[in-house]
């Protein structure tokens, strides 16, 4: 397992963008968007996985991991 697999991936269709957008929910900070919903979800892994990569060089403590907590009752 990669240390980016403990965090949710959402991609999902923005009206007011008129794009996907991919996102990782929490204190995770990634994102990107366009017109392939493929494309926007494997974007959204490698921008995770680099910013891993970034936490790990400048020595700092990776956010807590947000996967297996409930995100779709969250008010």
């Amino acid at each position: 397992m990669k240390d980016s697999d403990r965090y949710i991936k959402i991609v999902e269709w923005s009206e007011d963008d008129n794009c996907y957008v991919g996102s990782s929910p929490g204190r995770m900070l990634a994102g990107c968007h366009g017109d392939d919903q493929r494309k926007v979800f494997d974007e959204l892994c490698l921008v995770i996985e680099d910013t891993i990569a970034l936490y790990k060089t400048d020595n700092k403590p990776l956010p807590s991991p947000t996967s297996g907590r409930d995100w779709t009752n969250v008010a």
